[in-house]
Order: structure tokens, then sequence, then C-alpha cells
């Protein structure tokens, strides 16, 4: 029987492989996060997802935002100068200019006095002014009272006045911003020297660590609040001179935490592998170790921020703080316990501190939830 040879067109088709018909899946573009408008890692994205998860903490960011935003403009907000003024077809705006009462039409070169009744009336009679929502500074004296010092809230002081007639919504608000930058610098100057510190002495242990840690025990066994007292009679009070005693012993605590992170981290594989290749040890300390290592010290930071506030509460409230007439959460607590008959003084006082010290306790809760690695993982 003679073979038969097929033409390619008239074989039979070749039986189909496992991999031959079957449609290929597109693959997937890498989810690229942002925030901010720039690109974070996704272990970032994680931990901001973890953040807003907690939603007592996020709203007290919020919250905390608001407040300190409306306080670090409070000369717009509470000012016994007006925002803008148009007389006789100019502009004037005293909040951030010196204008004399001669451009008005007085008789003084010196500064408008707006509360008089004279300047308004002449101002009115050529133009208009428009008043911040407080027309009070911290520092403003209301002679007009009707009633003795302190006085009771009513329609022109929403909380009252205090002992000297000085608005207390005023008080409050610059008090604020007071409290809350000082806490913000102190904190900031406590990272930097703990850090620092704890760094060396974790990352070159031995003898580095051994004494420079028994010096810190000394140091940190003192008495801190009465040295505080001690060196606030001392030294003039200030602004800048409370930060500076009280940043000599407020970084003890980060120093720890960090000195732990790196006698942990000192040892590993990549810190050896830098090692071997000749790379320097600060370079190693502050580019490879810290940025693990501050993962504990920024879970930390919200509550040295409220450490700070309530210090300079304290000393205020002892009389040790700021200058006699700065606006001081501490020095209206002091009022309100001298002033027992007038309790809006006190009551104000405390539940502005309950108030903001809460949401930086919650905020921090919610850092810690987002760094906790076992919720990162999740």
């Amino acid at each position: 029987m003679a073979d038969t040879q097929l033409s390619p067109s008239a074989r039979p088709p070749a039986p189909a492989t496992g991999y031959q018909g079957m449609d290929r899946a597109p693959a997937r573009p890498a989810v690229q996060h942002r925030f901010l408008g720039r690109p974070i890692s996704p272990l970032t994205a994680r931990r901001l997802r973890n953040f807003r998860r907690n939603r007592r903490g996020y709203w007290s960011l919020w919250i905390f935002l608001v407040l300190f935003v409306i306080a670090l403009f409070a000369e717009l907000v509470a000012n016994d100068k007006p925002l803008v003024v148009h007389y006789d077809g100019r502009w004037y705006f005293p909040v951030f200019e010196v204008v004399p009462e001669t451009e008005y039409g007085g008789f003084f070169e010196t500064e408008a006095e707006y509360h008089d009744p004279e300047v308004q009336q002449m101002i009115a009679e050529k133009g208009w002014m428009v008043w911040p929502l407080i027309p009070y500074s911290y520092d403003t004296f209301d002679f007009d009272l009707k009633v003795p010092a302190p006085a009771p809230p009513d329609g022109n002081h929403w909380l009252g006045t205090d002992d000297s007639s000085r608005d207390v919504v005023a008080r409050i608000i610059y008090g604020f911003r007071i409290s809350v930058l000082f806490g913000l610098l102190l904190t900031a100057g406590s990272v930097v020297i703990g850090v620092f510190i704890g760094a060396v002495q974790g990352y070159f242990g031995g003898l580095t660590d051994l004494i420079g840690q028994r010096v810190i025990e000394i140091w940190g066994g003192m008495p801190v609040f009465f040295l505080l007292l001690i060196l606030a009679s001392i030294v003039p009070p200030g602004f800048v001179s409370i930060l500076v005693l009280l940043l000599l012993f407020s970084w003890v605590g980060l120093q720890g935490l960090v000195r732990a992170e790196f006698l942990r981290a000192r040892n590993f594989d990549y810190v050896r592998a830098a090692r071997a290749l000749g790379v320097g040890h600060f370079t190693i300390m502050f580019r490879h170790v810290l940025p693990n290592a501050m993962v504990a010290t920024l879970t930390y930071l919200p509550f040295t921020l409220t450490a700070g506030i309530t210090s300079l509460t304290a000393l205020d409230f002892l009389g040790y703080g700021l200058p006699p007439g700065s606006p001081s959460l501490g020095e209206l607590l002091n009022q309100g316990k001298s002033n027992l008959q007038a309790p809006w003084l006190a009551f104000t006082a405390f539940f502005v501190l309950a108030i903001m010290l809460s949401l930086l306790i919650f905020i921090g809760e919610a850092v810690r939830d987002a760094f906790d690695p076992r919720k990162v993982a999740a």
C-alpha cells in the first residue's frame, strides 16, 4: 500500500497544550501612593490608613489644627485696633501699621486710641472701620465696666474679665498660642538633644554607654521641679529662659528610647555591611539606623508636647513663669484661685487646658496605633 503524504492543510490540528488557547490576564499596574502630592511608600500609606481608622485621634488632630491656626493669627481675631479703616477716601490697616490720630483729624501725633469715643466719632464722620471678632487684645484694660473687676460674662466680654479688667477670651486665645508654641519648641529641642545623646550611647556602646548612662541616671534622679523653681527664682523670667530651663531635663525620656533602639540595631547585618564598606560612623547612625529608630520616638512626641504645656502652666500658676501681664493659662488659674467669687476664671482656664491636653493625648494614641507593627501588618 503506497504511503500517502497529506498536505499541510489537510493535516489534523495539533492537540492544544495546557498553555495554548488561554487568555493571559493583563498585568496589574503598580499602585503609587501619594500624600500631599508626594509619593510615599506602601508602609507609610498603611500607617496613614491606620491613623485615619482611629476616628477619635483623627478628628482630634483636625480640631487641634483649627484651634491652633485661629490662635496663630490671634491679632486678626482679638485686637483693640480695627482691621480696616476707610477715612476720607484713604485706606488704613491699624493691625499692621501705626496710624497717628492726626490722620483722622485729631490733635495728637501718637497712635490713635480707637476705643476713644472722640476718635470713633471722627472716623464715623468721614468713613468707617471694621473691628475684629473680639475688639480687645490680651492687654487691653476696659475702663468702662459697670461692675468692679473681675466682671461676669456679658455681651461685650463673652467670658467676663479678669481682676485687671482684661478680656478673658482674648487672653485665652493668646495664652493658647504661647502654650502650644512653647510646647512645640520644647519638644523639638528635646528631640535634637535626646536623639543625639541616645544615638551616640547606643551605637558605640561599651565604656561610652556605661559612663553616659551613669551620668544620666544621676541627672534624671534630681528633683526636677524643685530645681526649676530655684533656677526660675534666679534667672529673670521670660519665654526663652523658661524654655532653656525646662530643656535641661526634658530630653532624658527620649534619650532612653533612642538608646534602646540603637543598642538593638547596632549588630544588624546592614550595619555590619556598612562598616565593612568603610562608611563613617555618623553616616551609619543618622542615615541608616536613625530612620528605623524614629518609630518609637514619634509615638512619644505628643506626650512630650503635653508635658511641656503642663510644665509652663504649673510655673505660671506658682508665679515663676512668664513675666507679669503675659497671657497665660496658669496665670488665669491663679486668678481663679484668688477670686473665688468669680468662678468663670477658674472654670474657663480649666476647661481650655482639659480640652487642649485631651486632644493631644487622643492624637498621641492615634500615632501610637499607626506605628504599631501588629496593626500595620494587618
